[in-house]
């Protein structure tokens, strides 16, 4: 039987740690996962970031994705992030920091440092978004953070949050107005010492400061917003909206709806889905 070779040998690289934060008297390492087409030549990468209503971060999801993105020549890094009840921005911070590792360390990898895209689902895509839209700025950076190290090439993402006053749109969903949901925790953190228990809507100062799209300037890297027009947990007009203020600051923007597709339910794992991420992906990085 003649075999005709068409996709790269892929190694994985498990759980490693890139990043350690000292939280008073200890200290918490951040770990990732990356798939490494075995080939020669410098690849270019994605960092997936997990989602998990900001409560989680389970970098070992979304294999079919991850997979067939790498089969494509991609390194692709899985990396997990801080979530609730560590409150904004240590998120951003991590995704940062997530950057700067595969940055860094791209000849290890035999990555192409200058094609390095993030994507995410739902509060994953929250993140992507977030490092695409702040790329080169300085605010949420960590301390090791470089400015200069921050800049992504495309953003990815499926599901996701951009704008936390308008999670719940048009959604029967009223645990968003509650001062427990998981955005209002996140922003607001865990009551210690005193209450600052809100809703999400209640302070919108800090709910625009932690949401991606108050960030948008000119000069970004192109989006890709994917999002399911029968959501409901994240509303579908987070991706419209975004995809406005983009289009508004002349940054490249494609939008996706998948018809009959709820929150991360099984259409976001079929071929037809993963190949159009794929394929949208070799276009924006080859």
């Amino acid at each position: 039987m003649k075999v005709e070779v068409t996709v790269p040998k892929v190694n994985e690289y498990h759980d490693v740690a890139y990043s350690q934060i000292k939280e008073h008297d200890t200290v918490r390492e951040m770990h990732m996962s990356l798939l490494v087409p075995n080939t020669d030549v410098k690849k270019p990468a994605v960092i997936y970031f997990p989602g998990g209503g900001f409560t989680s971060a389970n970098y070992h999801k979304f294999i079919q994705m991850r997979t067939a993105i790498a089969q494509r020549g991609i390194v692709v890094a899985a990396a997990e992030y801080r979530a609730v009840p560590d409150a904004f921005p240590a998120i951003l911070n991590d995704g940062k920091n997530a950057l700067a590792y595969i940055r860094d360390n791209a000849k290890k990898y035999g990555v192409d440092p200058g094609r390095i895209a993030v994507m995410g689902d739902s509060a994953g895509g929250y993140l992507a978004q977030f490092v695409g839209t702040t790329a080169e700025k300085s605010e949420y950076m960590p301390d090791t953070g470089v400015v200069a190290n921050t800049t992504v090439s495309a953003v990815v993402s499926l599901y996701g949050i951009s704008d936390l006053l308008t999670i719940g749109k048009n959604l029967n969903a009223d645990f968003h107005k509650s001062t427990t949901s998981t955005e209002a925790l996140l922003v607001n953190g865990v009551s210690f010492g005193e209450d600052t228990a809100h809703a999400i809507t209640d302070v919108e100062e800090n709910a625009k400061f932690a949401s991606p799209i108050d960030h948008v300037k000119k000069g970004l890297a192109p989006f890709l917003l994917m999002h399911g027009d029968s959501d409901t947990i994240v509303s579908p007009y987070q991706a419209e909206e975004m995809e406005a203020r983009l289009k508004e600051n002349d940054v490249p923007v494609d939008r996706v709806t998948i018809e009959g597709a709820d929150h991360a339910t099984v259409e976001w794992y079929q071929p037809q889905v993963i190949n159009y991420v794929c394929d949208w992906l070799v276009d924006k990085l080859f």
